[in-house]
């Protein structure tokens, strides 16, 4: 009983549960399993099955695809709140991508059988993942756009404007200092064209590296992305 209402518990702090009745959501708690993965572990495979639901109740996952040569593009990051695997649950077909864990983080597993049951009987969460869908669909979109319309200069300070968020005086700041090497993978250039991009947008005042590590971007780099 305690682990269910265990199960129970996490499963209220999820936002695509929290539209589910007392009795649905009882019901999938029992069919819950919690595991933990250590950094750099991977929950899901490009190109395997799993046939579950993964969603993330703390840590920090990084979406990820490779080509025939090894080379890894960045599609997203993922947090507490986020789920992955219900594209391969909806049309049976393997993982689209790879996710691995960037920290040490702990999912909740629903099997397919339970998520299907969820999905048919609980129309407002149907409605959730379907513009959960929507959104990634249109994300996708715009990177391919971006990737066949904008050059290097264009598509790093695209995702760079993405990373930013503004500050107190509404200026927008990127407080975390970004790799060269993943905004290499993101963009799908290499790390040292971005590092030269990178330098070339500092020295023509496009951005500015705080003295906190911090990087501020200028009005203008909105003509680039």
């Amino acid at each position: 009983m305690s682990t269910m209402l265990s199960n129970l518990d996490l499963l209220r702090r999820v936002p695509l549960f929290s539209l589910l009745t007392v009795g649905q959501a009882e019901a999938v708690s029992g069919a819950l399993v919690k595991r933990r993965f250590k950094r750099g572990e991977v929950l899901v495979e490009q190109g395997q099955k799993s046939d579950a639901l993964y969603i993330l109740l703390m840590g920090r996952a990084r979406v990820f695809t490779a080509d025939s040569r090894g080379r890894e593009v960045i599609l997203a990051t993922l947090g507490q709140g986020d789920y992955i695997g219900e594209m391969s649950i909806i049309d049976n077909q393997p993982h689209s991508a790879t996710v691995r864990a960037e920290v040490q983080t702990d999912v909740l597993l629903l099997g397919r059988t339970e998520f299907a049951r969820c999905l048919a009987e609980n129309a407002s969460m149907s409605l959730v993942v379907m513009r959960g869908l929507v959104k990634r669909l249109r994300h996708a979109d715009r990177k391919i756009e971006s990737l066949a319309l904008l050059d290097v200069y264009g598509r790093v300070a695209h995702a760079l404007l993405e990373f930013a968020v503004p500050d107190a005086q509404g200026q927008l700041v990127i407080r975390e200092k970004i790799s060269r090497q993943d905004l290499a993978k993101m963009v799908g250039a290499s790390r040292e064209m971005v590092s030269r991009v990178m330098k070339d947008l500092e020295e023509r005042g496009f951005i500015e590296t705080l003295p906190t590590g911090a990087t501020l971007l200028k009005d203008r780099l909105n003509g680039l992305g």
